[in-house]
């Protein structure tokens, strides 16, 4: 299979409602790694490194809504190459 990461930008009612965890719990029943972060303009960033085909269902999920209790307004993503391997699915603060 081949392997891939992504980075996505997601808008809208994304932070205080458990999005970053929701996120991880879904990428680690993925089998992905990388990371979901909050930041300064109210979005959240997720890197999902693994199989292509679960890096898109991870991305279809985001664009989907995510969590029930979040409003995901727009999802950005594009291809990312990180400087370092991810061992897991982590929360960054």
């Amino acid at each position: 299979m081949a392997q891939s990461c992504t980075i996505a930008w997601i808008y809208g009612r994304v932070q205080g409602v458990g999005f970053r965890y929701s996120t991880q719990r879904e990428a680690l029943r993925l089998g992905l790694s990388g990371y979901a972060r909050n930041l300064d303009d109210g979005s959240v960033e997720v890197l999902a490194c693994g199989q292509e085909a679960h890096v898109e269902a991870l991305l279809d999920w985001l664009k989907a809504g995510g969590p029930r209790s979040a409003r995901v307004d727009k999802v950005l993503t594009e291809p990312h190459r990180p400087e370092k391997a991810w061992a897991d699915f982590s929360i960054r603060y």
